[in-house]
């Protein structure tokens, strides 16, 4: 199955190059993704006018122009069914990629999303058939939706509740765990020496 990685910024604040392990956050990100079995290739969106730094962190960046990830995510979509992840989550576990992936092939839903006993899904972490998502991308932007969270109100998708898959292996959390600054960056920096 195919990767796609979002590494398009929309607040100042968000960067995707932030150093864990002394590499770029993004790059590690795709480098756990890719140890996925069931994942083969990997597609990065990142903004246009950034191309060039992202060309050197990642291997397939897909350049693109918009205003926010939802209309990036919705020029960049490919043909066929994807595992999403947003760039600053480099504690993803690959046997929790193989596992949904693998529920998704077994069932064929429009999305397979996880979700925390809260109801809160977790969008950037989750497999979509990509017409639907596709769909539901542009029902939401008609009804003046920005927030890429608010696609699942227009996807009949499955959800796996992730406190339940936690109880049997606590690392499954630390899959949606993201970068957001130094503190965060050094957390994970830790987290992965530690050999997780």
């Amino acid at each position: 199955m195919l990767g796609l990685i979002l590494a398009f910024p929309e607040k100042r604040w968000e960067n995707y190059t932030l150093p864990v392990k002394g590499e770029p956050i993004v790059r590690l990100t795709e480098r756990r993704l890719l140890t996925a079995k069931r994942i083969n290739k990997t597609l990065t969106i990142v903004r246009k006018d950034k191309l060039k730094t992202y060309s050197l962190h990642v291997s397939n960046p897909v350049p693109v122009t918009a205003r926010n990830k939802m209309e990036a995510l919705l020029r960049a979509l490919p043909d066929e069914p994807f595992f999403l992840v947003e760039g600053n989550m480099p504690l993803i576990m690959p046997f929790f990629v193989n596992y949904l992936v693998g529920l998704f092939y077994e069932d064929e839903p429009e999305a397979l999303i996880p979700v925390w006993s809260d109801g809160s899904a977790e969008v950037f972490h989750a497999v979509y058939e990509a017409d639907a998502l596709r769909e539901a991308i542009e029902s939401a932007m008609a009804e003046g939706y920005r927030s890429f969270s608010r696609i699942t109100e227009f996807l009949d998708y499955e959800s796996v509740s992730i406190e339940e898959l936690a109880r049997r292996n606590p690392k499954v959390t630390l899959s949606f765990f993201r970068v957001r600054s130094g503190f965060d960056a050094k957390f994970a920096d830790e987290s992965l020496r530690s050999g997780v």
